[in-house]
């Protein structure tokens, strides 16, 4: 899921408890005795215990998946069952929608399930199995092995979702400049955050508490049971690699292999509110990677010769867009939702060149369609909306955020000065965070514990969304980890990139479960390559979105 600024911008002693819980609490085996009071608090620790014995006498009832969910035969869906709060697992469940499909080799060849978290927060894994119904050369290897087991997390899509915003309210374009020009500007972008987390805490007040990544980790142990594994196979990508993390730090012995990319830095201080920092000047980065790509091509899009000319005539678009909104909805805002596609993923480079190249020739249309919100699309707004409410919520509740405005302010101003791209539509995207109206915790302190086996790390060297500082920080607090790097690259999503020197060595981990004796560093994979300059003018009056990745399927922290 592409992160998608909002709110005015555009359309991330337990010992000591736990003996003394094990000598008050009933058995993790035993169900309550008839009229005990479900509110009963018990450790967190035991809590899980109960929720993953339960769930594995219970397993998963699968089924053909409902026909709107538009996952094919013979993918299967399922619901698992888990407390809303594992201190008290008697009381209130929520049902984790998962799906799968076996694996595609021999009974010999199975080696269980493969779980796979796309990130977010606010992502949905439900898509996951679908790498083998439409043939996914990457994964034919390890699809022979495993099942492929998605799953939404806790308040995303199937599971007990959640929301802040009336669907229809949270796409409508255009928003304000995310820039501000005045002090006007930025109260009225405080007031929107404001309300936003308002309007968390009154349509999902409940649940705001518990949408923390460690219960989602938790809910991924009770899946682990629910499935019939002893142990837990993972693959995480962006915000998953935090995910997978926390659970590698709570449950190291039930851990059988963990792959994570394009790694989110776990230090405590880095949780969230630095890591949303450090996105800014990342995406700077990228973004002047992609303009120097497309100068280097201007004959095939005739865009500027040099970045300079590239970001003289972005700067004219924004300007253009603020003055009047293009097609009436596309504003800086909504540029920016749209343009942040190429910081993010090497395969949106050529589509919203192109796009971008079709307008600048005179076709504005191209542009407005590729952006503009379809306010037809109820099923969708709703999703996006959702997505963003977990986004929020995870990232409100995992860490206590900075509430003074004057931080922010002086933060974002001196970020803004040298990192214009991304800065203030990074910073009204979370400020909610600010006010938020419910529980705020710490984050948990992530490092490998006895029992956890050598977890395979792999990054590019110059990703926006998850900065390589993160992954040489997981690597060293997992001992025993390998770190893989992609050298002189910058997508998001290492796995999905076809690079036979990171597919042959994540096989090989999955299927064998060995690892490099040392760190490997990689070349990139090739860079986008333009379109011939006869084809370019040709196809400039195509519709360039089309070419665009389907944003489901592409991970992110937002």
């Amino acid at each position: 899921m592409i992160r998608n600024a909002t709110l005015g911008s555009a359309a991330t002693l337990i010992t000591g408890a736990l003996a003394a819980g094990l000598l008050l609490a009933p058995s993790a085996n035993a169900a309550p005795s008839a009229g005990s009071d479900a509110n009963l608090r018990l450790p967190v620790e035991l809590g899980v215990q109960i929720a993953a014995n339960r769930a594995a006498r219970t397993g998963i009832d699968w089924k053909d998946c409902p026909a709107d969910w538009g996952l094919e035969k013979p993918i299967q869906c399922g619901w698992v069952k888990v407390p809303l709060d594992y201190a008290k697992p008697y009381g209130k469940t929520i049902d984790i929608a998962v799906d799968r499909i076996g694996n595609t080799g021999t009974p010999q060849e199975r080696q269980g399930a493969l779980l796979y978290n796309p990130g977010g927060p606010g992502g949905s894994g439900m898509r996951f199995p679908r790498r083998v119904t439409t043939k996914s050369p990457l994964w034919v290897n390890t699809s022979k092995a495993y099942d492929f087991v998605g799953f939404d997390p806790r308040g995303v899509g199937h599971s007990a979702p959640i929301s802040c915003i009336d669907p229809q309210e949270f796409v409508k374009a255009p928003k304000a400049d995310p820039v501000p020009d005045s002090e006007a500007d930025k109260r009225a972008q405080r007031k929107l955050a404001a309300e936003y987390a308002d309007g968390c805490k009154e349509r999902s007040g409940e649940m705001l508490p518990h949408m923390t990544t460690p219960n989602s980790a938790r809910d991924m142990d009770v899946i682990r049971a629910a499935l019939g594994e002893r142990k837990l196979n993972f693959l995480g990508v962006s915000y998953g690699t935090y995910l997978g993390g926390v659970y590698a730090t709570l449950f190291p012995t039930h851990v059988r292999r963990m792959a994570v990319d394009s790694v989110v830095d776990p230090s405590q201080d880095n949780i969230w509110y630095e890591a949303n920092l450090g996105q800014d000047v990342a995406f700077q980065m990228r973004w002047n990677d992609w303009q120097d790509w497309v100068a280097k091509n201007d004959a095939s899009f005739h865009l500027g010769d040099t970045r300079a000319k590239v970001e003289a005539k972005w700067q004219a678009l924004r300007a253009k867009a603020k003055a009047n909104p293009l097609g009436g909805v596309v504003g800086p805002a909504e540029l920016i939702g749209f343009f942040q596609g190429a910081p993010y993923y090497d395969s949106s480079w050529v589509p919203v060149a192109r796009t971008w190249a079709a307008y600048e020739a005179g076709d504005e249309q191209a542009l407005v369609d590729a952006i503009a919100p379809d306010m037809s699309d109820t099923a969708g707004n709703a999703a996006s909306e959702n997505g963003n409410a977990v986004y929020t919520a995870v990232e409100c509740a995992d860490a206590k955020w900075p509430t003074s405005w004057t931080k922010w302010d002086r933060d974002n101003t001196a970020l803004h000065q040298k990192y214009p791209f991304l800065t203030w539509s990074n910073a009204w995207m979370n400020l909610p965070c600010a006010t938020w109206k419910s529980k705020q915790s710490t984050p948990i302190q992530v490092g490998a514990k006895r029992g956890l086996p050598p977890v395979l790390i792999v990054q590019s060297e110059r990703d926006a969304a998850t900065p390589y500082k993160g992954a040489v920080e997981l690597h060293r607090r997992l001992a025993g980890s390998r770190l893989i790097t992609e050298q002189n690259a910058g997508s998001h999503g290492v796995t999905s990139l076809v690079n036979a020197c990171i597919n042959t060595r994540v096989d090989t981990y999955l299927l064998t479960g060995k690892v490099d004796a040392k760190d490997v560093t990689c070349a990139p994979h090739a860079t986008p390559v333009a379109p011939a300059p006869a084809a370019a003018r040709s196809q400039a009056a195509a519709a360039p979105a089309a070419e665009l990745p389907a944003r489901e399927e592409l991970p992110a922290v937002r």
